[in-house]
């Protein structure tokens, strides 16, 4: 359970009546006033946090703050480190495109493919071509097939405005 510093109360700032107390080692302590609580934390050179105030009576635990905070940064830190970030790259053709342009294409989409990129991959009608579609079609067909060893077709070939967009995943690591 992850609760940010605004809503933690420490020392002075807890004005209950009566908390329940948590030592440093977990140990319950039982119930009582918040001074007395205050007091025990001030003996073992600790800190009087409120870790629950929603709880009836709240629940205060005695530890060290300033460690508590640094923990609670540096779990945030190795969480966000961990974190894979997945772009949506986009590979454009043509209707019209040559052989070799396609092979490159192909490789670059390839390239993103190997590194976790999810793809969106594109076909743009010029003036008259959109009269023939089926170009369109096929063309995404030949390049599924050029990238079925690396990638698994997320969403299939539509029709948006003057393109044909088709979405492309990495297929899961073994």
């Amino acid at each position: 359970m992850t609760i940010s510093k605004q809503e933690l109360q420490i020392n002075e700032e807890i004005r209950d009546k009566e908390i329940l107390v948590i030592d440093a080692d977990g140990t319950k302590l039982g119930v009582l006033s918040a001074k007395e609580a205050q007091q025990m934390a001030y003996e073992k050179d600790l800190d009087l946090v409120k870790i629950a105030p929603q709880a009836t009576p709240p629940v205060c635990r005695i530890m060290d703050y300033g460690k508590y905070c640094f923990e609670q940064q540096k779990r945030e830190k190795e969480a966000k480190k961990n974190q894979k970030v997945v772009a949506i790259k986009e590979i454009r053709m043509f209707s019209t495109i040559d052989t070799h342009d396609f092979e490159t294409k192909v490789n670059q989409a390839v390239k993103f493919l190997e590194g976790g990129d999810k793809l969106k991959v594109s076909v743009r009608f010029r003036k008259r071509a959109i009269a023939h579609p089926q170009l369109g079609d096929e063309l995404l067909e030949r390049f599924k097939e050029a990238v079925s060893a690396v990638g698994t077709v997320e969403k299939p070939a539509k029709m948006e405005g003057r393109s044909i967009v088709m979405f492309v995943s990495p297929k899961a690591a073994k």
